[in-house]
């Protein structure tokens, strides 16, 4: 039985599709079975795997008969995956060479953590810039937290036991989006598993014109799911879903800058949040203050520049 069993699904992925290959081939753990998800393809991408399959017995290529999606061609991997643990790659990015040993070395040290993702970078589409470091949370609290405001973890990063990923079913059958979220908080939910992330950069996540996250983006009815997964987790919550609390906390996860009014409002939100969640025993409440001053830290973020600097100035004559 291998270690870790790592899923790729890939769709019309030819163009970045044997660099991301050769980046789990390549990694310092090398007791993996790597199973590559064609979902249908057009292009040549089902024929780079199977000639890359010919040349290492750990890959194992499933063809499905035509496109169905991230999250179905995803459980497709996760039925016939044997390792202890099932992560996974995306047909565009690249893993660093220790991201699974130093995961699998972490869930092997902890055995209360359910799952855990690591740091990473977004690049430019040759690799030749970093455009963004992500800076993401440690501690489950503050991982929960973000799952309606935030960034809990680089998604694909997510290594799961896989005793924990079968129980719940894998991903919700037919979603094309917004998998990243309705899984982990249904995995919250149904199992009360325990999440991490390491701090190390493990990933590069190429920003491109066809990228999933692009094209997601260019399809209303994938927006609307990735919407309604959030809508989802505020239902849970709330028992309800104001129109205007989703649109607020989307514009915060998407950093943009709210005026005074908004950004009370945006408070209200957030602490009805915490309160929910200490209330729903998803997070203890001995964890209410570091979530109401991770709540301040954004609220600060979301002040314009011009009041962030009058703020500023103000404190300094207040204390003269």
């Amino acid at each position: 039985m291998p270690k870790v069993t790592v899923v790729m699904a890939v769709y019309n992925g030819e163009a970045y599709l044997r660099e991301a290959i050769a980046s789990i081939l390549s990694q310092t753990l090398t007791d993996i079975e790597f199973l590559i998800v064609d979902d249908g393809s057009q292009d040549a991408s089902a024929r780079i795997a199977e000639d890359c399959q010919g040349r290492d017995e750990r890959i194992r290529l499933l063809r499905l008969g035509r496109n169905m999606g991230m999250a179905d061609a995803r459980n497709h991997g996760i039925q016939a995956a044997a390792g202890d643990y099932i992560t996974f790659m995306d047909c565009d990015d690249i893993s660093l060479s220790q991201r699974l040993e130093k995961q699998v070395a972490f869930l092997e040290a902890h055995p209360e953590i359910g799952a855990v993702g690591t740091g990473g970078e977004l690049v430019s589409k040759d690799l030749s810039q970093v455009l963004y470091r992500f800076a993401l949370p440690q501690r489950q609290s503050l991982i929960i937290f973000d799952m309606l405001g935030g960034v809990s973890f680089i998604y694909t990063t997510v290594m799961y036991r896989r005793s924990l990923l079968q129980a719940v079913g894998g991903y919700e059958a037919g979603r094309r989006s917004g998998e990243e979220r309705e899984l982990p908080w249904r995995m919250l939910k149904e199992t009360g598993i325990q999440f991490a992330n390491l701090p190390d950069c493990l990933y590069r996540y190429r920003r491109h014109e066809h990228s999933h996250s692009a094209t997601r983006k260019q399809v209303p009815q994938h927006q609307a799911q990735a919407d309604e997964a959030k809508a989802r987790i505020l239902r849970d919550l709330w028992g309800e879903t104001p129109a205007a609390s989703l649109d607020r906390l989307q514009r915060i996860s998407k950093g943009e800058k709210l005026g005074w009014a908004e950004r009370r409002q945006a408070k209200r939100d957030m602490q009805r949040i915490i309160e929910a969640l200490i209330a729903k025993s998803l997070v203890s409440s001995d964890e209410k203050a570091l979530l109401t001053a991770e709540m301040q830290r954004r609220l600060e973020r979301m002040q314009p520049y011009w009041q962030r600097r009058a703020a500023q100035w103000a404190g300094r004559i207040s204390r003269r």
